[in-house]
């Protein structure tokens, strides 16, 4: 089969690789349509390349029809229409008891200290041949995969598998009170469906951005934005905005790559130009990330307020400004996306004919699996556009 495969900074192949096949009682193997290109992808494109190997198969986000099954599953037979869960969890483990999927105790990767494993990312979780292909296999596939009805085209149900329960999560863990309000740095995919589920269920939303095809976006779903480029001080904006109090909550969707950052830029640099034996541990152990967007959230947010980090942060020696948070007295969630937890209050969102959350107006490039270099190549420098990419194999 084809697959979009690993092979250094900013170098992606679309290459012939072995099909994929039962291994497991356990597993299923789908026929992948779609697969979207996530902006956590990028950072595999650009920064956290010592922890690849070359030839890793890529993508997280896949929705496809099942070509077979293992001898333990009854819960999905050939023909039916799935989408696949970015994480994998068994759906019975201690972990997945509480809902909290992405720390999965059946497929957490143990050598590398992390939670549960992830399609197509990198050695730290699991190192799982990905979704961006011809074919996958699926590993506990008993409780993952998500049945969806067919008809609609793959745009309508592909987001469950990350985009909208990530997003989902972001707002549930900022605790907006009722009739608040939330700022939103960055308005990627992750960014926009955070918008718009904020706005969904009636809070007041101030979206962050400074690139102008993501903010008009926003703007089309009725979101209050701040040109990031054109404002000279953001945190100030949103005060001004607020009654000079900053918004109830806050939600950083950009991450480690923020823009911003120069010193912490030019250590990633340096460090991803080190042989991925050296540059591995030392990102492990002394890595930082870009904080520009974390400390806007923090000087942004409102005494009392919250915080829900979304977007992926990797560094272990991140210098944060303790006093400040503690003097204003700011409450701080984040981590991996527990897909399955939100699967029930999402699907009948997307099965709306009315299309309340506007999944049908986030793809901005289709393209085929062919593509795939020149895809990231376009969503890495946003060129044409591009906002959010589908393959489609």
């Amino acid at each position: 089969m084809k697959a979009v495969t690993w092979h250094g900074k900013r170098d992606v192949r679309v290459e012939e690789v072995p099909d994929p096949a039962i291994k497991e009682p356990n597993d299923a193997v789908i026929r992948v349509t779609s697969s979207g290109i996530c902006g956590s992808d990028l950072h595999l494109y650009e920064v956290l390349g010592p922890f690849m190997a070359e030839g890793d198969i890529l993508g997280h986000e896949p929705m496809g029809v099942v070509e077979e099954v293992g001898p333990a599953i009854d819960n999905i037979k050939p023909g039916d229409r799935v989408v696949i869960p970015c994480n994998i969890s068994c759906g019975h483990c201690h972990m997945c008891s509480m809902e909290l999927y992405a720390q999965c105790e059946t497929t957490q990767v143990r050598e590398q200290g992390t939670g549960a494993a992830l399609f197509g990312y990198t050695k730290l979780y699991g190192q799982v041949p990905g979704g961006q292909a011809q074919y996958l296999r699926v590993p506990e596939a008993q409780f993952g995969p998500i049945k969806v009805p067919e008809g609609p085209p793959d745009e309508r149900f592909v987001y469950l598998s990350d985009v909208l329960p990530t997003a989902w999560q972001a707002v549930a863990y900022a605790d907006i009170p009722e009739g608040g309000s939330v700022t939103v740095f960055g308005l990627g995919p992750i960014g926009q469906m955070c918008a718009r589920i904020a706005g969904h269920l009636g809070y007041r939303v101030i979206g962050v951005d400074g690139v102008t095809q993501r903010l008009e976006m926003a703007r089309r779903h009725g979101i209050d934005v701040i040109d990031a480029s054109e404002v000279t001080d953001v945190p100030e904006e949103i005060r001004r905005r607020t009654s000079g109090r900053g918004t109830d909550s806050v939600i950083d969707a950009v991450g480690m790559e923020a823009h911003g950052s120069p010193a912490a830029k030019l250590a990633q640099t340096l460090t991803g130009m080190l042989p991925a034996g050296v540059a591995a541990p030392l990102m492990t152990h002394t890595g930082i990330d870009r904080l520009a967007a974390l400390n806007q959230a923090i000087d942004s947010v409102r005494r009392g307020g919250v915080i829900s980090v979304i977007g992926v942060y990797g560094g272990m020696t991140d210098p944060m400004p303790m006093l400040r948070m503690f003097d204003k007295g700011i409450t701080m969630r984040m981590g991996q996306v527990h897909v399955r937890r939100w699967t029930s209050v999402l699907m009948p969102l997307v099965t709306d004919e009315s299309d309340p959350l506007g999944v049908m107006d986030l793809t901005t490039h289709r393209m085929p699996l062919e593509q795939a270099p020149l895809a990231y190549e376009m969503f890495q420098k946003k060129s044409d556009g591009a906002v959010k990419m589908l393959l489609q194999p």
